[in-house]
């Protein structure tokens, strides 16, 4: 399994080789730039798995270098790295779709579990793109188009149902964790989302009721599970 490329980009001479000895040595295949213009040539040439990009940069800041990637590659995760800890610059990240944000100084411990954590959940969106038609019961889901084939015809998924649909389908007579759920569709598990997750689980059991052999029942504290008997 070849290792998870990192472009990392930043100007601090120090911290940049201390970043890029620090990932190489755990296993990461790094690429260090300087400034954000060397680090826009890097990743035109290459591909890359994350980037890291420092915001206060000389020739083109982190935010605008940000933009510009995710222009070419929507998906492609990034983690900010600033000075500051300002709420601004935080809202500005996230606006550009950043999936971290981490204030200097910080510890390479945790800088290593937050890219961990990230790959992890975008390999899972990576393996999951192969999952386009799944086929329980007498139903079919139609992934790319949002629909659910069934045996009086095809009905329209709202992007959430069609998520929920995938996930359950992919894991069928299989535990599927509540929070991992809400994570991975939502972003987070926090009350508000439960709630809503709880909405369109009542959806798709209606429509799922055309074969009694096809259920999504809950357990109580630990999440639910797709049931197709034969």
């Amino acid at each position: 399994m070849s290792k998870p490329r990192l472009l990392i980009v930043e100007d601090d001479p120090n911290l940049g080789d201390i970043l890029n000895e620090y990932l190489t040595m755990k296993g990461y295949e790094t690429t260090l730039c300087r400034d954000g213009d060397e680090g826009w040539s890097k990743f035109k040439k290459d591909k890359f798995n994350l980037c890291i990009l420092d915001i206060m940069m000389p020739k083109k800041d982190g935010f605008t270098l940000g933009k510009e990637i995710k222009k070419v590659q929507e998906d492609l995760p990034i983690i900010y790295l600033s000075a500051k800890n300002l709420k601004e610059d935080v809202i500005e990240g996230l606006k550009i779709g950043a999936d971290d944000y981490i204030t200097k100084p910080f510890s390479m411990e945790e800088l290593l579990l937050r890219i961990a954590a990230i790959l992890k959940r975008t390999q899972k969106s990576e393996m999951h793109e192969g999952l386009k038609i799944l086929k329980f019961g007498d139903f079919t889901l139609h992934y790319d188009e949002q629909q659910l084939e069934s045996p009086s015809g095809k009905h329209k998924l709202t992007s959430k149902e069609n998520e929920l649909l995938r996930l359950l389908a992919s894991e069928v007579n299989k535990l599927v964790n509540r929070s991992h759920a809400l994570k991975q569709i939502w972003g987070d598990d926090s009350y508000f989302n439960a709630r809503s997750m709880d909405v369109y689980l009542s959806k798709i059991r209606k429509l799922l009721k055309e074969d009694p052999k096809v259920q999504i029942i809950t357990i109580h504290g630990e999440g639910f599970k797709m049931v197709v008997s034969e």
